[in-house]
């Protein structure tokens, strides 16, 4: 084929190969890897490349599926296809096959990255959403003068939404006056929502209320708080699976947010300590958890300045990973185990690489199904001192 290819060139046919972190499969055609979205392993499809700015590693999308994975079934939202939304990488397999993909991922990236071996299954988590739909109760759209969509993958381009709305979500897409254009975040299920457009709340409350391990949270309209209703029982449930919290030990809960674990931690009689860089996530954590100390300061500047012993470390770090220097001043304070809720199975893999090199290591890895029809998947992991540390 050519050497000069162009955005939106056809290729192919081509085999699908092994899934890969991101929500795609690699494909292979003349020494050139392509990142094909909308395919699976084993089909064999032509894709319409997507992007060529790499002169080894294009993306595609399979746009014609020449042999189809017996695994394939047809999307339920109008846009989950090709050059359309970014927001659902699997709408097109089954949820076995989907958490089957999220389990090679997880277990490809610790291999990769920590160069650990991990035999675990990716959980399903179905509570009142079993087909893996309408769970979402958070929510962001862009509008733009009475279009109410998402963005295409890897673009700025709006996709206007079905009729029906996302698939994903539980309550539907507001409707903005004909004139605006921005951003649009919805809050909650059902007709219970808060709409905040371009950072003013519209409708609903500012402050809104969810209950989670048997106590209520107050949580801003516009804050964190996991996306799927049983998120947070699931992972808190992870978590104190994984610790054995016992009465009377210290404990820190970074990353705090609202004070999810910390609340958790307390009710098992743990002194805890919260820490939390959004300060009015802090206001609202010590409304929520009043037996717990909380800070309002990044993770990374705070841990330094610890002072006294910790046994049990929870910590929730954005999708980037906690990174080095927090894994390290962790370790320092020689907690008797740690527990990390992690949203990206590479940036997990590369802290537990470097909870490794100190002489902790993972007892156990949970991974979770909380984000259905996407590639997205939560994994909790407990890390204690190697026995012979």
């Amino acid at each position: 084929m050519s050497d000069s290819p162009r955005h939106g060139d056809l290729v192919g046919p081509v085999t699908v190969g092994p899934v890969a972190h991101g929500g795609h499969c690699v494909a292979r055609l003349d020494g050139r890897v392509i990142f094909v979205r909308h395919a699976l392993p084993g089909e064999v499809v032509h894709v319409r490349l997507t992007d060529v700015s790499k002169p080894r590693l294009w993306r595609g999308d399979a746009v014609e599926v020449l042999v189809a994975s017996t695994e394939r079934v047809t999307p339920r939202c109008a846009i989950a296809g090709p050059g359309l939304c970014g927001g659902c990488d699997w709408q097109h397999a089954t949820l076995p096959t989907q958490r089957e993909l999220k389990r090679s991922v997880v277990a490809e990236q610790l291999s990769r990255l920590a160069g650990m071996e991990w035999s675990g299954a990716v959980e399903a988590v179905d509570g009142p959403v079993p087909e893996g739909y309408g769970w979402r109760t958070r929510m962001r759209y862009l509008a733009d003068r009475g279009r109410v969509g998402m963005r295409a993958h890897r673009s700025h381009d709006i996709v206007e939404l079905p009729d029906s709305g996302c698939a994903i979500s539980a309550s539907l897409a507001p409707l903005p006056p004909d004139d605006f254009i921005g951003e649009i975040a919805v809050a909650g299920s059902g007709s219970d929502v808060s709409v905040i457009a371009e950072g003013d709340l519209v409708v609903g409350p500012a402050i809104r209320t969810e209950r989670a391990a048997g106590r209520t949270y107050e949580v801003a309209a516009d804050g964190f708080w996991q996306v799927h209703p049983e998120a947070a029982d699931t992972l808190v449930a992870a978590v104190l699976d994984g610790v054995a919290p016992r009465a009377g030990e210290r404990g820190l809960d970074l990353y705090c947010g609202v004070g999810l674990f910390a609340g958790a931690l307390a009710d098992r009689g743990v002194t805890v300590h919260g820490v939390e860089s959004w300060a009015p996530a802090i206001d609202l954590a010590r409304t929520n958890v009043r037996e717990a100390a909380f800070t309002a300061s990044r993770v990374d500047r705070y841990l330094p300045r610890h002072r006294g012993s910790v046994d049990i470390v929870v910590l929730d770090p954005p999708r980037t990973g906690a990174g080095a220097d927090v894994v390290n001043h962790i370790v320092r304070l020689e907690p008797r185990v740690v527990a990390y809720v992690a949203c990206d199975p590479a940036a997990l893999a590369r802290d537990l690489a470097t909870f490794a090199q100190s002489g902790y290591e993972p007892t156990s890895i949970r991974a979770f199904d909380l984000f259905p029809q996407t590639h997205h998947v939560e994994c909790v992991a407990v890390v204690q001192p190697r026995a012979s540390a």
